[in-house]
């Protein structure tokens, strides 16, 4: 087993995918360190990324799962009647959750033989479940190291993932990115020295953008998947307010997701046709186009029904790192990036009149906004750089896999 040349079985769900280009950044600043990476995608993804194979779980073979689970349930007891048991004494915390560990756990029991007869130094999932999941099994079938990630939804959603605690106990380390969910992991029992706060990053940083000498009117982006989380329907009424008090601004809802015929219908109904775009999903090219065109980024979250938030959304340290301004929620880990007055400003959701007055202030007074937009800068420069957190992250590889 050479530290030099590490073998690391990357575990995802879905890999690549077209919204989470956080994780394709990883993956590159990975394989610029000599890393021999074997990439495997459990549920669609693929066939390749740059110049690596992604192995692709082939969906015919979850059919082959269905006699392989109870066949190694018999013969690896120790193994899948962990799983077994739970079935019958706990209750999985949503359908979608239940899939996602059992997807895991049928790709470790078609995948086992072949990680027997060409093993990793080490088994890395990059989700806390259904790779978590894969990872957890493989590791305990045929004695792998191996490390995990958790992250809000695995947090959070539901509660949490199914099986989150055992699926961590035996990993070399944790891979979190917020000091938010490496507290929640503590409150779970999670050992502290083992969860790791390793933050994303950009390959490379734009030029800074010059704040426009005229913010007027003041053109505003929202980067996000159109779900419970994101507080859509408070930043509408955001929107609402600005317009009855005349306050001249234009805004651009990039994503897609369940909700958008309810955003298009509360559009409608709050006179914002023609203030408000939904543009849809957009490439990550357009994406920077967007964030060259707006003089602030807003985020509007908040914890939803179920529990689920986010933990620092990449939109926002990305924003940070092109100069556009920021106002924020104070939900989940957004104010580790955003300290309000310093690099961003931070208002409460339900606070439309607060809402107002920050975005006023971004749109008039210029040495706030050179001010915040230097500082949150200087911010992604230190805790944003994908070539910086990979290598830490490499270091961490290194050691998990000593003896």
């Amino acid at each position: 087993m050479s530290t030099e040349r590490l073998t690391i079985a990357y575990l995802f769900t879905t890999f690549p995918k077209s919204t989470e280009t956080f994780l394709q950044r990883e993956i590159a600043a990975m394989q610029r360190l000599g890393l021999d990476l074997r990439i495997y995608s459990l549920w669609g993804g693929g066939p390749e990324f740059a110049g690596t194979p992604v192995q692709v779980f082939n969906k015919w073979r979850l059919l082959h799962v269905l006699w392989v689970i109870p066949w190694a349930a018999l013969t690896r007891w120790d193994v899948f009647g962990i799983l077994l048991r739970g079935l019958f004494t706990r209750k999985a915390p949503s359908w979608l959750n239940f899939w996602e560990n059992m997807l895991g756990a049928g790709f470790a029991a078609v995948s086992y033989r072949t990680f027997r007869q060409s093993p990793p130094d080490l088994i890395h999932a990059a989700w806390g479940g259904a790779p978590a999941t894969a990872a957890w099994c493989l590791a305990r079938m045929n004695r792998h190291r191996y490390s995990g990630a958790a992250h809000a939804y695995d947090i959070y959603e539901h509660g949490g993932d199914w099986w989150l605690n055992e699926k961590l106990a035996d990993a070399r380390f944790i891979h979190t990115s917020t000091e938010m969910a490496k507290t929640s992991l503590l409150e779970r029992g999670i050992n502290a020295d083992r969860v790791q706060v390793i933050r994303r990053g950009l390959e490379r940083f734009p030029v800074l953008k010059a704040l426009r000498a005229s913010r007027n009117p003041l053109r505003i982006v929202c980067v996000a998947r159109l779900v419970e989380k994101k507080g859509l329907d408070h930043q509408l009424r955001i929107y609402a307010r600005l317009k009855a008090n005349n306050v001249d601004f234009s805004a651009h809802i990039v994503g897609d997701g369940p909700l958008r015929p309810e955003l298009e219908r509360q559009i409608d109904e709050l006179g914002l046709t023609g203030k408000v775009e939904l543009t849809g999903h957009l490439s990550q090219p357009e994406v920077w186009k967007q964030f060259e065109w707006a003089d602030v980024l807003v985020h509007t979250g908040v914890i939803a029904p179920s529990g689920d938030r986010d933990g620092l959304p990449n939109v926002i340290p990305e924003a940070m790192a092109a100069g556009t301004l920021v106002v924020t929620s104070p939900v989940a880990g957004t104010t580790e990036a955003i300290a309000h007055e310093r690099t961003g400003l931070v208002a409460e959701v339900t606070d439309a009149a607060a809402w107002e007055t920050a975005l006023c202030r971004l749109a008039t007074d210029d040495g706030l906004a050179a001010r915040l937009q230097a500082a949150a800068r200087a911010w992604t420069e230190q805790n944003y750089d994908a070539h910086k957190n990979a290598a830490r992250l490499h270091a961490l590889f290194q050691k998990a896999v000593q003896p």
